[in-house]
């Protein structure tokens, strides 16, 4: 990984590489899918693939370049054609392997636009067409709720919600519940397309507790979610949707409109779903490596979740407990701990959840000498910045003080990414393809 991480030791470098090394999607599909003539193994479960007359691969996400690639070099003479979608400047990043066949579109993220319109048609168009005796293997990853998209709603109105929820502090449960019943393609819609061909679905999860009608709003699993559920989250959080939204949702309500398909819907049985990597699982690489860099470690059992600002202060705390040898580890000491916060917006300002996390543990962390944060996006992309996270050390509130920067007046003002790129310590890794949430280390060392 060729990334700029400041203020870090080569040691607290190599504990953050394992912890994206572990996640890398290739990789990832590798572990899970293997074959063996034209035996496939996926997860367990066994296909001839000499019984399909075609084999197709499809799918959205962050994490789509290497993804696929890697699928269809497993796959072999048996792989047909693919078309996926993934995040503007993400096909250049991922590539080295050209595979005859196999077609990359982008599209925008966090915010849908035209071109994953354009890009869904064509997947939900590949998967009415397979029949019966199809194979889809459909590869998801983080970012794919944006980018696969069909809306029975305007765009434009989509886009107006999506940037409202965002800004609100809504969880990406939430959000996602809204998503499922404003478009046609998440909630079941592509294993519904797809049908009866045969499923297959790989998911890269960034999504904590890797529920799957969560993930890219789940294309391929039912949906329990309901028209009320996301009427809910509207009122939850005051949220003035455009009008044909409310139509929309008001018309579900009524019965006017079908439900998505809910557990038990026979077009979904035999639709094969696997979680292939998750945060938990860069997480203890990341541990792991630390042992091995002669760390005490720690990882909490609850995941980072609420409020960025809050968890950087607890964050913090629990650095001050171990550093004074009151926490639940001694120094040198790791702690990491993975999951995804939210931001309610407040200021005008620049950036992400990671970089706020970290300036709400600035002034905690003065003077604590020995103790470091970092907090990143796996993805290397933290809110609309080119950071993927920050890094706090006892000297950055006093560094903030030398410049005239006030730390609690730029959290007011959601602006980290302007406060870190003026006192240092922005994270940039650029695309990493991966996308497991986000990871916060805390290094305690002896001193």
């Amino acid at each position: 990984m060729n990334a700029s991480l400041p203020y870090l030791t080569p040691p607290q470098k190599r504990i953050i590489q394992a912890a994206l090394q572990a996640v890398e999607p290739g990789a990832a599909v590798q572990r899970c899918m293997q074959r063996e003539g034209p035996t496939l193994t996926v997860a367990g479960q066994v296909y001839n693939l000499e019984k399909y007359a075609h084999i197709y691969l499809t799918g959205a996400g962050k994490a789509a370049v290497p993804m696929a690639q890697a699928a269809a070099e497993i796959l072999g003479p048996y792989f047909t054609s693919g078309f996926l979608v993934t995040k503007t400047g993400h096909v250049q990043a991922g590539a080295g392997l050209h595979i005859p066949g196999l077609i990359f579109a982008e599209a925008s993220h966090p915010i849908p636009d035209r071109r994953g319109v354009l890009a869904t048609r064509k997947i939900l168009s590949l998967a009415k067409n397979a029949g019966p005796d199809d194979l889809i293997i459909c590869l998801l990853s983080g970012g794919g709720s944006a980018l696969l998209t069909a809306p029975r709603v305007p765009l434009a109105d989509l886009q107006t919600l999506t940037g409202q929820l965002l800004a609100c502090g809504a969880d990406i449960h939430e959000i996602n519940t809204l998503r499922k019943h404003l478009d046609a393609v998440k909630g079941g819609g592509l294993a519904i397309a797809a049908f009866p061909a045969k499923l297959i679905t790989l998911i890269l999860s960034d999504v904590i507790g890797d529920q799957l009608d969560v993930i890219a709003s789940g294309p391929t699993v039912s949906d329990s979610s309901t028209f009320q559920d996301a009427w809910a989250v509207l009122q939850r959080y005051a949220v003035q949707p455009p009008l044909s939204i409310r139509r929309h949702l008001q018309k579900g309500l009524r019965g006017q409109i079908p439900e998505t398909p809910k557990p038990g819907d026979m077009r979904l049985d035999g639709v094969q779903n696997t979680i292939i990597a998750n945060n938990r699982l860069a997480a203890e690489a990341a541990r792991k490596q630390a042992q091995g860099e002669s760390y005490h470690t720690f990882l909490p059992a609850i995941p980072l979740q609420g409020e960025a600002g809050q968890a950087g202060r607890a964050m913090a705390r629990l650095a001050q407990q171990v550093a004074n040898g009151m926490g639940p580890v001694q120094p040198p000491a790791c702690l990491i701990a993975g999951g995804e916060t939210t931001v309610s917006l407040r200021g005008r300002g620049l950036g992400g959840r990671n970089q706020e996390l970290a300036l709400a543990a600035v002034d905690i962390l003065a003077g604590l000498k020995g103790v470091t944060l970092a907090a990143l996006a796996t993805d290397g992309g933290d809110g609309p910045t080119d950071a993927a996270g920050a890094v706090v050390t006892s000297q950055t509130r006093e560094q903030a003080q030398r410049l005239g920067c006030e730390p609690e007046a730029f959290l007011s003002n959601n602006d980290s990414y302007h406060f870190f790129e003026a006192v240092g310590g922005l994270i940039k890794t650029g695309p990493t393809l991966t996308n497991v949430n986000d990871l916060v280390f805390v290094f305690i060392e002896n001193t």
